[in-house]
């Protein structure tokens, strides 16, 4: 294929991206692209730690796309090996290591996700375990020559810890040096991450020198806030919108969001162009466009990108009928309950179908006016539930469910 203009591949890398470094090296590699007809590759690696992605992972799978797009082979590096040493990026404290098998399973569920986002037929998927596992070490030693203590605690995670005399073990510097092995190894042209990755990717720039390897040009993204609108993104949080989340739950979670974050999620959530952007932006600040319209024009637009057009517009309608006419959705999952009574307290009940983590969320969930039974509003934890026949719980502003005993 052929592939875009200088211009055009420098207008879409720039389109969201937070920092390009160094611009003119990634023109010089475009240059050459052109000139020889060979596609730059363009390679991001995700750590596995947990089995999940989410709209702000989807942020950079995104950008990742968009080098597909203009026909550049992209690689996708499951972390297997790395997340067993557990990105020190932004912790506090030692992360606890996982196991091979536990890496492995995550980074299946990853795939999985990223077909969302990526043309997975196109891309080259690599575990890194494959290289890093081999490596004897002698070639740890040789790799850790190439990188000074002091050079390390430069980053801010680490040097705040060392400040702190929180302990920071010697494994945990070994993490950049591994990741840029992953670069060593792939000999990339591109490398894309967050801005909390800048570190680690401008390490993988000196190590890939050391090696007598052309240095990968970096771009990292922004970071997408939560719902709650003060901390990034992130499950252990509950301010995340998964990309296998419903229509009727991702379009509700991003109504949630605060109004100042309208704009950046129709940017980096629904990839919308800058110009809509800009405008929505615009009208926000003048007051000519009501944030509730824009929050739902984008909620829409996420729900479309994952779920289709007509998801996103049935979204809105099953959102209306339940917030606005307070009715309750179309589709509701029933929970036949097996081998218990056909009463339970309430509070037992909500834990027992999942509708609370714990008792004490279930307690806190109704002392807090959020629990309802076939629309009643429910005020005593103490209250017993006969569900012989059919009962509707519903948990929050989104959360229904119908429960009835099994009946043998």
């Amino acid at each position: 294929m052929a592939f875009p203009s200088l211009n055009e591949q420098m207008d879409i890398i720039r389109a969201g991206t937070h920092e390009v470094f160094p611009e003119q090296e990634l023109v010089q590699k475009i240059e050459r692209s052109l000139k020889t007809g060979k596609p730059m590759t363009a390679k991001l690696g995700c750590d596995p730690s947990r089995p999940d992605l989410h709209i702000g992972h989807a942020v950079v799978l995104n950008k990742l796309r968009q080098f597909q797009d203009m026909g550049h082979h992209v690689v996708l590096i499951i972390g297997d090996f790395t997340a067993m040493i557990g990105d020190p990026t932004g912790k506090s404290k030692t992360r606890p290591a996982l196991t091979i098998e536990e890496t492995r399973v995550n980074g299946q569920s990853y795939i999985d996700q990223a077909k969302l986002v990526l043309d997975i037929a196109k891309a080259r998927i690599v575990y890194n375990s494959e290289w890093l596992g081999t490596m004897h070490f002698a070639d740890v030693i040789k790799l850790a020559a190439q990188y000074t203590v002091s050079q390390m605690l430069e980053r801010d995670d680490f040097h705040k810890r060392f400040e702190a005399e929180v302990p920071i073990s010697v494994h945990e510097f070994l993490y950049p040096l591994a990741q840029a092995m992953d670069s060593v190894h792939l000999q990339n042209d591109i490398e894309l991450g967050g801005t909390d990755q800048k570190f680690n990717l401008l390490v993988a720039r000196d190590i890939m020198r050391s090696y007598n390897i052309e240095p990968q040009s970096v771009l990292t993204m922004p970071i997408l806030e939560g719902t709650d609108g003060v901390e990034k993104m992130s499950k252990s949080l509950d301010n995340y919108i998964a990309l296998t989340d419903s229509p009727r739950e991702m379009f509700g979670k991003t109504m949630s969001i605060p109004d100042t974050l309208i704009a950046r999620y129709l940017q980096l959530g629904a990839f919308a162009p800058s110009i809509e952007v800009q405008s929505v932006q615009q009208g926000l600040d003048n007051g000519t466009l009501h944030p509730r319209t824009a929050k739902v024009e984008t909620a829409m637009k996420i729900v479309a990108r994952y779920h289709g057009e007509e998801a996103g517009r049935a979204a809105f309608e099953e959102f209306e009928r339940i917030f606005v006419k307070k009715d309750i959705p179309d589709e509701i999952d029933t929970q036949v309950l097996a081998g218990v009574d056909s009463s339970m307290n309430i509070v037992d009940l909500l834990a027992h179908t999942a509708l609370a983590p714990s008792k004490s969320e279930a307690r806190r969930l109704i002392q807090g006016g959020g629990v309802s039974l076939d629309g009643e509003k429910i005020t005593e934890p103490t209250q017993v539930v006969d569900f012989s026949t059919q009962r509707l719980l519903k948990v929050g502003k989104r959360k229904f469910l119908y429960v009835v005993a099994e009946h043998i």
